[in-house]
């Protein structure tokens, strides 16, 4: 099929966090058709979070049949398809079947920080070969920790048998029936290691992480003909890439004067830096597209506690509801009494730490649950103009925020970054981003990607108050930090 054929539907598959999609778009990034299959994480032990592999692979079949199941008889327009996943998550599989060895670890998960700690002396020229920081978040430590306490594993390494990479090249291979381990290169730099200037699995990072390299999957490009969808017959897999490398395409091409800022279990903040990998002093170097010819970088900002921050208080039980009844809150008032110190999952960029104690600090620190859920949500938007402030000392100033995601959708969330960033904010109508920006991708980057409703700008409005409690919250975070 003709990439340019106006009647050409693509079929984008998006693995999150909380729920695998499917979603259908046009040749004009207009959504046909949609399905949605919700996935829990479990949390077995501190510090470890896991999914069931096999719930994972059989989701999406269940999400792409569903949404095809909507086209009637256009579904003979679907031709390509792409998958979009959580860049960090590590599978280990059995190389001869495909059969899971151990649930699929999340980039949520640290175990594995015992042997990152090991390697604090090697901090920066991890970071210098790989773009990211020494962090368990990141695959290379967790393929150690499975090598080290799973004896599965470590028999089908001894016999040979043994597979294992980014939880993308174990899908892909269900997806189509592979014999082969494929993964894309977007993925596989998320294990930490790949040394971004040959893009290549390194020598000297799989020694220094003691990770063999005959199980690791072969490396292709983002796009790539990866083989036809077992499930759905006659559908080509053509582009796997991260989540978040995808949600950056969500409105087209790219554009350099603009910070993307992605809110949903974690917060993202990007600034494309074209083909040129920049290294940020605090800030995490990500490629984002590849294909012969042409690689395409980021700086990026990540901030782990995000939704995960607003599921980690709800969890304590006092209200489920949370995330239904917070929005409004946000809209109704300002506490800035309480400060959240948020390290749930584990603290991300500018800072850096993997066990920050998370904490309430301030007047009545108990306080009751609308207080302390502001101050939660408060800390989110927090931590990104943390990343913001860090981003300004790299490039010129941005013109404006690009805001998607699932918690783009709360008002109150866009007027306090507008306001402590001093940027407008721009929020599509379309929040969900990975699967459009999954989409252009396939289309082959069309010149007019049009959005089909116009989106809401937040502008910034003085708020001495918020910028008062930000620059408090800022020096309580850094004394924690010294304090160990």
């Amino acid at each position: 099929m003709n990439y340019r054929d106006p009647n050409a539907l693509y079929l984008c598959l998006d693995q999150g966090g909380h729920a695998s999609r499917a979603l259908i778009f046009d040749q004009s990034g207009r959504l046909v058709a949609s399905a949605f299959h919700n996935l829990e994480a479990r949390h077995t032990a501190e510090g470890f979070v896991e999914y069931d592999a096999e719930a994972l692979q059989a989701s999406l079949d269940t999400v792409s049949r569903d949404a095809l199941a909507q086209l009637g008889d256009r579904r003979r327009q679907v031709r390509l398809a792409g998958l979009a996943t959580q860049r960090s998550n590590l599978a280990v599989w059995e190389r001869d079947t495909g059969r899971a060895l151990c649930p699929v670890i999340s980039w949520q998960d640290r175990r594995g920080k015992e042997q990152v700690r090991q390697l604090t002396g090697q901090a920066s020229h991890i970071h210098a070969k790989t773009g990211l920081f020494l962090s368990p978040h990141y695959g290379a430590s967790k393929i150690r920790w499975c090598l080290d306490h799973l004896p599965a594993v470590a028999e089908a390494l001894e016999a040979k048998r043994l597979g294992y990479g980014p939880m993308a090249g174990f899908l892909v291979r269900h997806l189509v029936g592979a014999s082969e381990d494929l993964t894309d290169l977007a993925n596989a730099t998320r294990t930490q290691l790949i040394d971004l200037h040959t893009l290549e699995w390194d020598e000297e990072l799989l020694d220094l992480f003691r990770v063999p390299r005959e199980p690791l999957p072969r490396l292709v490009p983002t796009r790539h003909d990866f083989g036809t969808l077992q499930a759905t017959p006659a559908i080509r897999l053509q582009q796997v890439t991260g989540d978040q490398s995808a949600a950056l395409y969500a409105y087209g091409e790219l554009q350099p004067d603009t910070v993307y800022v992605n809110i949903g279990t974690g917060a993202f903040v990007s600034r494309p830096s074209g083909e040129v990998p920049l290294l940020g002093r605090r800030l995490l170097t990500s490629l984002i597209q590849h294909q012969p010819g042409r690689t395409e970088y980021v700086l990026e900002g990540t901030v782990n506690g995000a939704g995960a921050a607003i599921e980690w208080l709800a969890g304590t039980g006092e209200h489920p509801d949370l995330f239904a009844r917070l929005p409004d809150w946000l809209l109704e008032a300002n506490h800035h009494d309480i400060l959240f110190l948020n390290g749930v999952s584990g603290l991300g960029s500018p800072f850096w730490v993997a066990d920050f104690a998370s904490r309430f600090v301030g007047a009545g620190e108990s306080g009751d649950l609308r207080a302390r859920a502001l101050a939660v949500a408060e800390s989110i938007v927090f931590l990104v103009q943390a990343n913001l402030d860090e981003l300004h000392k790299l490039a010129s100033p941005p013109d404006h925020i690009q805001l998607t995601g699932g918690l783009a959708h709360w008002d109150g969330l866009a007027r306090r970054l507008a306001s402590l960033s001093g940027l407008s904010v721009y929020r599509p109508q379309e929040c969900e981003a990975t699967g459009r920006g999954l989409a252009f991708l396939l289309a082959g980057r069309p010149a007019h990607w049009p959005e089909e409703k116009p989106g809401e700008w937040f502008e910034p409005e003085k708020d001495a108050a918020l910028q008062q409690a930000y620059k408090k919250w800022r020096e309580l975070m850094l004394a924690q930090m010294r304090r160990g």
